[in-house]
């Protein structure tokens, strides 16, 4: 093997995080020439990284041209099958597979940290918290994805501004990834206007389905966007995903503070681990530095006292957090100096600093 032939297949694609020699992205490297002609390939031609990996291998190889080819159905399959590789773990302790595999990142003893961002009731703001949290965890050098289980309400894609759609590989989804988060939704794959009308069992393969298929690798942290209430999918979430770690979402008015009250309860009736309460819209800065507090104050400190878990955070209101999560401009990145950005900042530090809800060691297993 040449040299410029490992140093282009040592690239690490950004959306899978392995190098091309890895995925079977590096085709042809033909030095016979004057300069030489590389070829990509790659699942598609609408790769979403493709003008990056192009100017990498041209950084790479200065001088060389670059042809870029779609793979063919048998190497399309070889990718998918890869990768389900790659994500999955044998279900059988002693490492035997019997045929059916797990994502790694369910494992009890993954580094993935799966937090639940919940609300009792719609309105609180519970998704641009989802998205500007796990944007500011990227930011501080963590791997992260974002599952967006509101599948009936689903609204990351647009927040996100993603934009391209996931990929998808036969039974393997590539989520799409916007400002160093990956993500999967419902939004992906049906019309914005179009209603997601299904029954429970519908619902429960659905989320199954968008955890255990798609390409998360084993990041860091996963968060979930919960839809409001205390549901199907809050049911299916603890079946499928029993590590998760909830966090509940209110603002300061004790009317939301009782309603988010049931979903935490929900929660423990679950099993799930309830760690903390983070309280949205607590109050407004005026121009004149004066905070206004327009819906009341104290809702989500005595949420948490009555819960017994800590305050994670306070978000004041800030008009430019609601632009940004209309026009897909998340405001930790457009506006990462204002008094609402650094509350995320804050927020997340508080959540690296509380640790996982339960750590599992390998010398303490029982056999």
């Amino acid at each position: 093997m040449s040299d410029l032939r490992s140093a282009l297949g040592a690239i690490a694609e950004p959306q899978l995080v392995r190098t091309l020699a890895e995925l079977g992205f590096l085709g042809e490297v033909d030095e016979s020439g004057a300069s030489p002609v590389v070829e990509l390939v790659l699942p598609v031609l609408e790769w979403p990284n493709r003008a990056w990996l192009e100017e990498e291998v041209l950084e790479t190889a200065p001088g060389a041209s670059v042809r870029v080819r779609a793979m063919s159905e048998d190497e399309r399959l070889g990718l998918r099958n890869f990768l389900r590789g790659q994500m999955s773990t044998p279900s059988d302790d002693h490492g035997h597979d019997h045929g059916t595999a797990t994502p790694s990142f369910l494992d009890k003893l993954a580094k993935t940290r799966v937090l639940g961002i919940s609300s009792g009731k719609g309105g609180v703001g519970k998704s641009s918290v989802t998205v500007n949290l796990a944007i500011t965890l990227a930011q501080r050098g963590h791997q992260v994805g974002v599952l967006d289980a509101d599948v009936y309400g689903f609204s990351l894609p647009k927040m996100l501004g993603s934009d391209h759609d996931p990929i998808v590989l036969g039974d393997t989804v590539i989520p799409t990834l916007a400002h160093g988060v990956r993500c999967v939704s419902m939004g992906y794959f049906v019309p914005d206007s179009q209603p997601v009308i299904w029954r429970g069992p519908m619902l429960h393969k659905a989320i199954e389905q968008l955890v255990s298929e798609a390409w998360w690798d084993e990041p860091d942290f996963l968060l979930i966007d919960m839809p409001p209430g205390t549901g199907d999918v809050a049911l299916t979430v603890s079946e499928v995903i029993p590590r998760i770690e909830m966090y509940v979402v209110t603002t300061p008015q004790p009317a939301a503070q009782r309603v988010a009250q049931r979903s935490a309860y929900a929660a423990r009736a679950l099993k799930l681990a309830l760690r903390g309460v983070i309280e949205n819209m607590s109050w407004f800065t005026g121009d004149d530095g004066v905070r206004y507090e327009l819906f009341g104050s104290g809702g989500g400190a005595q949420l948490a006292a009555e819960l017994g878990v800590p305050l994670m955070g306070q978000i004041p209101l800030d008009p430019v957090l609601r632009q940004g999560g209309d026009l897909g401009d998340p405001i930790v990145v457009f506006e990462p100096e204002r008094e609402a950005a650094q509350a995320f900042v804050a927020l997340a530090d508080a959540i690296e600093k509380q640790g996982p809800a339960r750590v599992y060691r390998r010398e303490l297993k029982l056999v």
